[in-house]
């Protein structure tokens, strides 16, 4: 019998000498064969775990048929690639490989053997390849394992030809002898199961590019809020103000260039604030501030954001290295993703507020990101990876220094194209079984990027799986009141969010996951003018998911839930607090859309704008309580008269099917509802637009899949567009039960009075009140209404 030899290969992909030579502090070199981003993912295969383990088990796999083999893979198991070094999960300590044409193995000849001596990677999370010196025929490939600890593995493959004949092939093993298909033997993921990503066949030229205009615009300035969003945004900027300091911000850009530098409050542990997620906390002030100074102007406020734009700016490298982690940490955690993103995102509104420097900051970070050496391995080897791309994208977009570089990057080495193509074709397994990462609202932040990236090209490929991604989202991941439902998650194994799911009595709903999907209906909103739906959305984000996130004291909460008691807010800047200051920052430009027409008013919140139009400035005032109150009133202040298209936003939540306007105390016109009412007319100075909302309860039942509330008279309650809560000593646990039927739940109702939408449920001690406004009171949105 030959003996074959097996010698470990270090697979390098073709990559330039300066890959092989560049090494991160955690994981060593890139171009070396690892294993894609699993985290979270049910391990494929793990042997049981029982005290009397014999000390050797194995595994076959039964490739089907006498087949010439010439090497096997093994895939390790791993965690993540940061958080303290790359942990992988109990690959085999001690095995050796045999292979057989004959499942009884008399024949068989040994191909590897690690028996003796502890296994030990040549880098974390390398794929092992066993590659023969020769071809052999052979039919079964056993692994046996002569440790006795546990162990795990992620894939098993066994090559014929540069073909992995085990996919299609059976598992047995010392628990169960029974062959049988086997997730060790599934079929490759969209994009393979390592970490190289490069497609520099998907980068199209600018040339070839059809830039898309949008319809309509969002005011970057000239809006004043007032009533409800005006509370929210100046408890925003108290938030601001009083969770971290200057040199608390700066200090992981100043540690990372050698600067001298300190803390004015002790981190500790929390590691969104010390190295972990190095700079995301400045990114966090700096979304929150220049939001906000786009509107008003606010001294302290603009000093701190231009003395945080000059620390990084004085920390950067030569070759344009501008973030808050060491530059060879680039794969660490969420370093290059989550960090680098949410420093950008902060840079460009702070450039947008004002402050020019950040400009030239941006480029040159922009172009060490284009060119750096860990771009390959850069999706799918740091955890959620493609959130990342929208750094890029809104640099191209949004910014005065855009390169087309910005999106052939994102093209190259982010872009997955298997991935659009089943978004596409409206399969929600594309979502909620995304299979480089444990489920995850930031794959909205993702669809931000593609919305992008066609805008930027006018490709349709990136459209087509964002509306449909938009249709999924709307149909299977949202509660009554607009929450989205799938979460990222921590369990293991993970929690599972099948479509139509919306499970309750999780934390459900990350504020981050909102306001996500509150940008990306904003995306679809000004392509689409007459489209009152993406309003609605947003509408239902902000009052029902992003202010209900703000507690009375103006710190923000990382996730809403919808019954029992609201989750615990903090200063620790977690993503929901960064992106929920962001919101709240930048609630005025949510109200209008400007065209070179006109005007269309989206949301009733008390504003008033100027924009211009036909070289005029005009000035409107929309004065309201809402949604404490129906009533509104536009008033235009004009220094002529002009022609202009004013469009008002018929709410398809509306409780009539038409909805009366007056102008100057005459009716004029009647719109339906759902759609926007167009005022096409010569305007005068004073002249004043009314209407009354037709605002009412509704029940809705719940049909999502959670144990405790499926299959029962489970009903979520509205008034207008505002989720409602049941809250009161009767509630436990988020349960109570209203003692009437769904339909004539609205009998029991009386007004508390000086209480805007609050009511007495009589017979009871309950109370229906906004849920935006419970604070710590126990609540439920979704009480059981019977007899």
């Amino acid at each position: 019998m030959k003996n074959f030899i097996l010698y470990f290969v270090a697979v390098v992909f073709g990559t330039t000498s300066s890959f092989a030579q560049v090494a991160d502090l955690y994981g060593g070199p890139i171009g070396i064969e690892r294993v894609a981003m699993s985290v979270g993912t049910p391990i494929p295969y793990i042997s049981e775990q029982k005290e009397d383990n014999p000390p050797v088990r194995w595994l076959t796999i039964d490739v089907g048929s006498v087949r010439t083999v010439d090497s096997v893979k093994l895939y390790p198991y791993f965690q993540d690639y940061g958080r303290g070094g790359v942990t992988t999960h109990n690959f085999p300590r001690r095995f050796y490989i045999e292979t057989a044409e004959n499942a009884d193995f008399k024949d068989a000849v040994r191909i590897a053997d690690c028996s003796a001596n502890d296994y030990v990677a040549e880098v974390p999370c390398k794929i092992e390849t066993f590659r023969l010196s020769e071809p052999l025929k052979t039919r079964y490939v056993r692994l046996t394992v002569t440790s006795h600890e546990t162990f795990e593995l992620w894939r098993f493959e066994v090559f014929s030809d540069g073909k992995d004949i085990a996919e299609t092939g059976l598992l047995s093993d010392f628990y169960n002898h029974t062959p049988r298909k086997h997730e060790l033997l599934r079929e490759r993921r969209y994009a393979g199961e390592t970490v190289w990503f490069d497609h520099p066949e998907q980068v199209t030229q600018p040339e070839t590019w059809h830039p898309v205009k949008a319809s309509l615009q969002t005011p970057r300035n000239g809006v004043v809020v007032g009533g409800l969003f005006r509370k929210v945004f100046e408890k925003n900027i108290d938030y601001l103000l009083n969770s971290f300091t200057v040199n608390d911000m700066a200090h992981n850009f100043l540690e990372r260039a050698g600067r001298p530098c300190h803390y004015d409050h002790d981190p500790g542990d929390n590691w969104f604030v010390s190295s972990e997620l190095g700079g995301s906390v400045a990114g966090r002030f700096l979304m929150g501030a220049g939001n906000t100074l786009r509107w008003e102007e606010h001294s302290e406020l603009r000093r701190r954001m231009d003395a945080l734009v000059d620390s990084i700016a004085v920390c950067a490298h030569e070759d344009g290295f501008i973030y808050g982690y060491p530059e060879n940490m680039a794969l660490y955690s969420h370093n290059n993703a989550y960090s680098r993103g949410w420093i950008t995102q902060g840079l460009i509104e702070a450039g947008i507020a004002g402050n020019d420097k950040v400009w030239s900051l941006l480029r040159r970070g922009g172009d060490w990101f284009n060119n750096c050496p860990y771009l390959p391995e850069m999706m799918f080897r740091v955890p959620i990876g493609i959130q990342g791309m929208v750094a890029n994208s809104r640099t191209y977009l949004n910014t005065p220094i855009g390169k087309p570089a910005d999106i052939q990057v994102l093209q190259r080495y982010f872009q997955l194209t298997p991935w659009l193509t089943d978004m596409a074709a409206h399969n929600p397994d594309a979502i909620w079984k995304y299979p480089y990462e444990r489920v995850h609202s930031y794959l909205i932040v993702t669809m931000n990027a593609y919305m992008d990236m066609y805008m930027a090209t006018g490709d349709k490929r990136y459209f087509d799986a964002m509306k449909s991604g938009w249709d999924m989202f709307h149909d299977y991941w949202e509660q009554t009141g607009g929450c989205i439902s799938l979460i990222e998650s921590y369990s293991f194994p993970p929690m599972q969010f099948p479509p139509g799911s919306n499970l309750l009595r999780i934390s459900t709903g990350e504020l981050c996951g909102n306001v996500f999907w509150t940008v990306f209906n904003q995306q679809f909103r000004v392509l689409y003018p007459e489209e009152e739906k993406y309003a609605a959305e947003m509408e239902k984000s902000i009052y029902n998911v992003g202010i209900a996130n703000q507690d009375a004291h103006g710190d923000i909460r990382y996730t809403p839930r919808l019954i029992d008691r609201k989750g615990g807010s903090s200063h620790t800047a977690t993503c929901c607090e960064g992106q929920g200051c962001r919101l709240y920052g930048s609630l005025p430009e949510y109200i209008f859309k400007t065209t070179p027409d006109g005007i269309y008013v989206d949301l009733y919140n008390e504003a008033s704008i100027q924009w211009e139009q036909d070289g005029k400035q005009l000035s409107l005032s929309l004065i309201s309580d809402f949604p404490l109150k129906p009533d509104v009133k536009i008033v235009l202040k004009l220094k002529e008269h002009i022609h202009s298209k004013i469009r008002i936003r018929m709410p398809s939540w509306a409780a009539a099917a038409e909805m009366a306007v007056a102008v100057n105390g005459k009716q004029t016109a009647v719109g339906k509802a759902g759609s926007y009412l167009t005022l096409d007319r010569q305007w005068n100075n004073g002249d004043e637009i009314t209407f009354s909302l037709p605002m009412s309860f509704r029940v809705t039942k719940y049909t999502g899949a959670d144990p405790e509330f499926a299959g029962k008279e489970t009903y979520a309650i509205e008034y207008g567009p505002i989720l409602m809560a049941v809250t009161g000593d009767e509630v436990a646990k988020g349960l109570v039960t209203i003692p009437i039927s769904a339909k004539d739940f609205t009998t029991l109702l009386k007004p508390v009075a000086n209480k805007p939408l609050h009511y007495a449920i009589q017979g009871t001690n309950l109370t229906v009140m906004p849920y935006y406004e419970i604070d710590k009171e126990p609540f439920t949105c979704f009480p059981f209404m019977q007899y």
